[in-house]
């Protein structure tokens, strides 16, 4: 794993930046201000389409002299709509939005390639090929998508190149045409998808794991999503109170401890300038062996951000 990759590893805690998480009108304002509390990574995506206000928050915290670039690593990830050739055009026009240079790493975001939509229409354009309901997959392969992620990093438009949402299956037929290994995996991780043998394959394959939704149902709730109506809340769970109370720290930070524990690097998100900083404090301390195989057996095998949800919604399989 070369140094810029160790950064990963060495500091475990990024920022995560989602539309849907933090509002166009405030994201330059909290960029600024994680950077002021400590935070260098900050995980976005196309998808998000907070990305223009996320690079003002950088420059502005540059300009201001917090940080330098070279100091921070930008994460943004390829959507669906723009695999294939249109891989490359849209990572610089994310370039331009975010205005910068180069990304420190870029995502495959999930590996489904839907029919291709012009930014001009709409950005980002979602799941649905009309805006509305009605999915439209696109014929092309991963193995091509992958090839233009390859070429990103030849041309300087990204220094790394990374998987979100693989399953293990896609990891070993990424290994069997990649020139390029994959320097991250990104998956949902939490107590309740503990994903163990996800997680030894891709240590076996020299790939550092990222884990997003790291509390679990209380990522989706806002979003009234019908799967958390009926599931157990992790803040609340009897083990992770316990463990907190036991270690004197919120029920968060241990959720965020068990994962750097387990070698997975957090990416917790909050608007909460108090909770900013409690969330960079996830390796003051040590959970025991017990505490952290208590909280890993928790584990339902239990997905909440499933693409295949989207296939209620009206599918033709190809333009």
């Amino acid at each position: 794993m070369d140094s810029d990759c160790k950064f990963l590893t060495e500091r475990t805690t990024w920022l995560i930046l989602r539309r849907w998480k933090v509002n166009n009108e405030t994201a330059a304002d909290q960029v600024v201000n994680a950077i002021k509390a400590g935070y260098r990574l900050f995980d976005c995506a196309q998808d998000y389409g907070n990305e223009t206000e996320c690079g003002q928050g950088v420059r502005r915290a540059i300009k201001e002299g917090l940080v330098k670039r070279e100091d921070l690593f930008i994460v943004t990830k390829v959507w669906s709509t723009f695999h294939g050739k249109h891989a490359i055009p849209s990572i610089r026009r994310s370039l331009d939005l975010w205005g910068l240079d180069y990304f420190d790493l870029v995502y495959i975001h999930f590996p489904i390639a839907l029919e291709y939509v012009d930014p001009k229409v709409r950005y980002p354009p979602g799941w649905a090929y009309d805006g509305k309901d009605e999915i439209v997959y696109a014929r092309a392969p991963l193995h091509e998508t992958w090839g233009q992620m390859e070429k990103a990093v030849e041309q300087g438009l990204t220094r790394h190149i990374g998987i979100s949402n693989y399953t293990g299956a896609l990891i070993l037929d990424l290994f069997s045409y990649a020139r390029i290994p994959p320097s991250v995996l990104q998956i949902e991780h939490h107590p309740y998808l503990t994903q163990p043998r996800l997680l030894d394959l891709a240590k076996e394959k020299g790939i550092a794991v990222t884990g997003y939704s790291s509390f679990g149902p209380q990522s989706f709730i806002e979003l009234q999503w019908e799967k958390t109506q009926n599931i157990d809340l992790l803040f609340e769970n009897p083990v992770v109170v316990e463990a907190a109370r036991a270690h004197r720290r919120t029920p968060a930070q241990v959720l965020l401890r068990w994962a750097t524990q387990r070698g997975v690097c957090v990416i917790p998100k909050s608007n909460n300038p108090k909770r900013l900083i409690e969330n960079l404090d996830v390796c003051s301390f040590d959970l025991t062996q017990k505490e952290l195989d208590d909280i890993s057996a928790l584990n339902k095998g239990f997905r909440f951000n499933d693409p295949a949800d989207e296939m209620k919604n009206p599918i033709r399989l190809f333009a």
